[in-house]
Protein backbone atom coordinates (compact mmCIF):
# COMPACT_ATOMS: atom_id res chain seq x y z
CA UNK A 1 0.00 0.00 0.00
CA UNK A 2 2.95 2.64 0.93
CA UNK A 3 4.39 1.47 -2.01
CA UNK A 4 1.47 2.19 -4.40
CA UNK A 5 1.09 5.79 -2.30
CA UNK A 6 4.55 6.88 -3.02
CA UNK A 7 4.51 5.54 -6.96
CA UNK A 8 1.29 7.78 -7.19
CA UNK A 9 3.25 10.82 -5.34
CA UNK A 10 5.69 10.66 -8.07
CA UNK A 11 3.71 10.48 -10.89
CA UNK A 12 2.06 13.41 -9.52
CA UNK A 13 5.05 15.23 -9.14
CA UNK A 14 6.30 14.21 -12.98
CA UNK A 15 3.20 15.75 -14.30
CA UNK A 16 3.37 18.99 -11.72
CA UNK A 17 6.32 19.20 -13.44
CA UNK A 18 5.14 18.85 -16.38
CA UNK A 19 2.69 21.20 -16.43
CA UNK A 20 4.70 24.19 -14.75
CA UNK A 21 7.44 23.39 -17.88
CA UNK A 22 4.32 23.77 -20.40
CA UNK A 23 3.05 26.63 -18.97
CA UNK A 24 6.47 28.14 -18.96
CA UNK A 25 7.24 27.58 -22.37
CA UNK A 26 4.00 28.83 -23.38
CA UNK A 27 4.17 32.00 -21.04
CA UNK A 28 7.63 32.63 -22.78
CA UNK A 29 5.92 31.81 -26.25
CA UNK A 30 3.28 34.18 -26.13
CA UNK A 31 5.90 37.42 -24.85
CA UNK A 32 7.58 36.45 -27.90
CA UNK A 33 4.54 36.51 -30.20
CA UNK A 34 3.78 40.01 -28.64
CA UNK A 35 7.02 41.40 -29.09
CA UNK A 36 7.10 40.25 -32.46
CA UNK A 37 3.85 41.46 -32.94
CA UNK A 38 5.61 44.74 -32.11
CA UNK A 39 8.35 45.06 -34.43
CA UNK A 40 5.78 44.85 -36.83
CA UNK A 41 5.96 48.43 -39.31
CA UNK A 42 2.45 50.25 -38.70
CA UNK A 43 3.30 53.33 -40.82
CA UNK A 44 6.36 54.39 -43.46
CA UNK A 45 9.11 55.84 -41.23
CA UNK A 46 10.72 57.47 -44.57
CA UNK A 47 9.48 57.91 -47.37
CA UNK A 48 11.78 60.80 -49.00
CA UNK A 49 15.10 59.61 -49.02
CA UNK A 50 16.82 58.58 -51.86
CA UNK A 51 18.52 55.30 -52.41
CA UNK A 52 20.34 53.31 -55.07
CA UNK A 53 17.44 51.06 -55.82
CA UNK A 54 13.70 50.19 -54.92
CA UNK A 55 13.98 46.23 -53.96
CA UNK A 56 10.64 44.31 -54.01
CA UNK A 57 9.88 40.59 -52.59
CA UNK A 58 7.46 39.33 -54.58
CA UNK A 59 3.71 38.24 -52.98
CA UNK A 60 1.42 40.22 -53.50
CA UNK A 61 0.18 43.68 -56.67
CA UNK A 62 0.54 46.13 -53.76
CA UNK A 63 4.08 45.59 -53.41
CA UNK A 64 4.69 45.95 -57.16
CA UNK A 65 2.73 48.82 -57.46
CA UNK A 66 4.11 50.55 -54.71
CA UNK A 67 7.50 50.02 -56.22
CA UNK A 68 6.81 51.31 -59.05
CA UNK A 69 5.28 54.44 -57.99
CA UNK A 70 8.24 54.90 -55.88
CA UNK A 71 10.74 54.29 -58.88
CA UNK A 72 8.55 56.90 -60.93
CA UNK A 73 8.61 59.29 -57.65
CA UNK A 74 12.53 59.62 -58.41
CA UNK A 75 12.95 57.78 -54.93
CA UNK A 76 15.62 55.64 -57.23
CA UNK A 77 17.19 54.77 -60.92
CA UNK A 78 16.73 51.38 -60.70
CA UNK A 79 14.35 48.55 -59.62
CA UNK A 80 14.92 45.13 -58.53
CA UNK A 81 12.07 42.49 -58.40
CA UNK A 82 13.35 39.39 -56.49
CA UNK A 83 11.11 35.73 -56.80
CA UNK A 84 9.52 36.24 -59.69
CA UNK A 85 8.58 32.98 -61.48
CA UNK A 86 10.85 31.74 -64.08
CA UNK A 87 8.01 31.97 -66.80
CA UNK A 88 7.27 35.73 -66.70
CA UNK A 89 9.55 38.62 -67.60
CA UNK A 90 9.95 42.06 -66.89
CA UNK A 91 7.51 44.02 -69.11
CA UNK A 92 4.86 41.50 -68.24
CA UNK A 93 5.17 42.30 -65.00
CA UNK A 94 4.72 46.16 -65.51
CA UNK A 95 3.05 46.10 -68.03
CA UNK A 96 0.32 43.79 -66.52
CA UNK A 97 0.01 46.82 -63.85
CA UNK A 98 -1.19 49.36 -66.44
CA UNK A 99 0.75 52.70 -67.15
CA UNK A 100 3.96 52.22 -67.44
CA UNK A 101 6.55 53.98 -69.80
CA UNK A 102 9.23 52.11 -72.03
CA UNK A 103 11.54 54.11 -69.76
CA UNK A 104 9.77 52.70 -66.05
CA UNK A 105 9.91 49.13 -68.04
CA UNK A 106 13.42 49.77 -68.75
CA UNK A 107 15.05 50.58 -65.58
CA UNK A 108 12.87 47.54 -63.84
CA UNK A 109 15.05 44.23 -63.50
CA UNK A 110 14.17 41.01 -62.30
CA UNK A 111 15.67 38.18 -60.61
CA UNK A 112 13.97 34.62 -60.88
CA UNK A 113 16.34 31.94 -58.34
CA UNK A 114 14.66 32.97 -55.04
CA UNK A 115 11.79 30.69 -54.17
CA UNK A 116 11.60 31.74 -50.38
CA UNK A 117 12.82 34.78 -48.20
CA UNK A 118 16.31 33.89 -47.22
CA UNK A 119 16.52 33.19 -50.93
CA UNK A 120 15.10 36.68 -51.81
CA UNK A 121 17.98 37.81 -49.74
CA UNK A 122 20.74 36.44 -51.61
CA UNK A 123 19.84 36.79 -54.73
CA UNK A 124 19.14 40.67 -53.70
CA UNK A 125 22.75 41.11 -52.44
CA UNK A 126 24.37 39.30 -55.38
CA UNK A 127 22.56 42.11 -57.56
CA UNK A 128 23.34 44.75 -55.73
CA UNK A 129 26.67 44.15 -55.21
CA UNK A 130 27.02 43.38 -59.35
CA UNK A 131 25.92 46.72 -59.92
CA UNK A 132 28.09 48.28 -56.49
CA UNK A 133 25.11 49.89 -55.02
CA UNK A 134 25.33 50.49 -51.28
CA UNK A 135 21.60 51.86 -50.18
CA UNK A 136 18.30 50.37 -51.31
CA UNK A 137 14.07 50.43 -50.32
CA UNK A 138 12.74 47.36 -49.21
CA UNK A 139 9.44 46.73 -50.54
CA UNK A 140 7.45 44.02 -48.60
CA UNK A 141 4.25 43.50 -46.47
CA UNK A 142 4.54 45.06 -43.53
CA UNK A 143 4.27 41.77 -41.46
CA UNK A 144 6.64 40.25 -43.88
CA UNK A 145 9.16 43.15 -43.12
CA UNK A 146 10.45 42.00 -40.20
CA UNK A 147 11.95 38.69 -41.29
CA UNK A 148 12.95 40.16 -44.91
CA UNK A 149 15.55 42.81 -42.59
CA UNK A 150 16.88 39.98 -40.79
CA UNK A 151 17.86 37.72 -44.23
CA UNK A 152 19.09 41.15 -45.87
CA UNK A 153 20.62 42.03 -43.67
CA UNK A 154 23.06 39.13 -42.57
CA UNK A 155 23.54 38.71 -46.02
CA UNK A 156 23.94 42.79 -47.04
CA UNK A 157 25.60 44.21 -44.02
CA UNK A 158 27.55 47.07 -46.20
CA UNK A 159 24.15 48.07 -47.54
CA UNK A 160 21.99 51.40 -45.99
CA UNK A 161 18.62 49.98 -46.11
CA UNK A 162 15.35 51.84 -45.48
CA UNK A 163 12.34 49.85 -44.77
CA UNK A 164 8.83 50.29 -47.37
CA UNK A 165 6.17 48.22 -46.38
CA UNK A 166 2.81 47.85 -47.85
CA UNK A 167 -0.62 47.26 -45.48
CA UNK A 168 -2.25 44.58 -47.50
CA UNK A 169 -6.45 45.08 -47.10
CA UNK A 170 -6.96 41.80 -45.86
CA UNK A 171 -4.13 42.29 -42.64
CA UNK A 172 -6.18 43.98 -39.80
CA UNK A 173 -3.00 44.82 -37.74
CA UNK A 174 -5.04 46.90 -35.21
CA UNK A 175 -6.09 44.40 -32.54
CA UNK A 176 -4.79 41.72 -34.80
CA UNK A 177 -5.50 39.11 -32.08
CA UNK A 178 -9.12 39.74 -32.38
CA UNK A 179 -9.04 39.08 -36.23
CA UNK A 180 -8.62 35.27 -36.79
CA UNK A 181 -6.74 35.36 -40.18
CA UNK A 182 -4.80 37.80 -39.04
CA UNK A 183 -4.02 36.09 -35.95
CA UNK A 184 -2.77 33.14 -37.84
CA UNK A 185 -1.18 35.09 -40.41
CA UNK A 186 0.88 36.45 -37.64
CA UNK A 187 1.44 33.55 -35.78
CA UNK A 188 2.71 31.61 -38.74
CA UNK A 189 5.06 34.60 -39.63
CA UNK A 190 6.64 34.55 -36.26
CA UNK A 191 7.28 30.79 -36.16
CA UNK A 192 9.38 31.13 -39.82
CA UNK A 193 11.10 34.27 -37.93
CA UNK A 194 11.98 31.79 -34.92
CA UNK A 195 13.41 29.70 -37.57
CA UNK A 196 15.26 32.20 -39.90
CA UNK A 197 17.21 33.29 -36.29
CA UNK A 198 17.66 29.62 -35.55
CA UNK A 199 18.89 28.87 -38.62
CA UNK A 200 21.35 31.84 -38.60
CA UNK A 201 22.61 31.30 -35.56
CA UNK A 202 23.63 27.35 -36.78
CA UNK A 203 24.91 28.93 -40.17
CA UNK A 204 27.01 30.89 -37.49
CA UNK A 205 28.37 27.77 -35.55
CA UNK A 206 28.25 25.52 -38.02
CA UNK A 207 29.35 27.59 -40.92
CA UNK A 208 26.72 25.67 -43.42
CA UNK A 209 23.34 27.18 -44.66
CA UNK A 210 20.22 24.59 -43.83
CA UNK A 211 17.23 25.04 -45.83
CA UNK A 212 14.66 27.87 -45.00
CA UNK A 213 11.27 28.63 -45.70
Amino acid sequence: MAEMVCHRSRRLRILLLAAIVAGVAVSIWIVGLVQFAATIPRGVEDDRSASDAIVVLTGGSERLTTGLDLLSSGRARWMFVSGVHPGVDREAIVRGLGGATDALVARVETGHLARNTAGNARETAAWMRQHAFTSLRLVTASYHMPRSLLELRRVLPEATIIPHPVFPAHVKQARWWAWPGTAMLIIGEYHKYLWSVARLRMTSLLGSEPEHQ
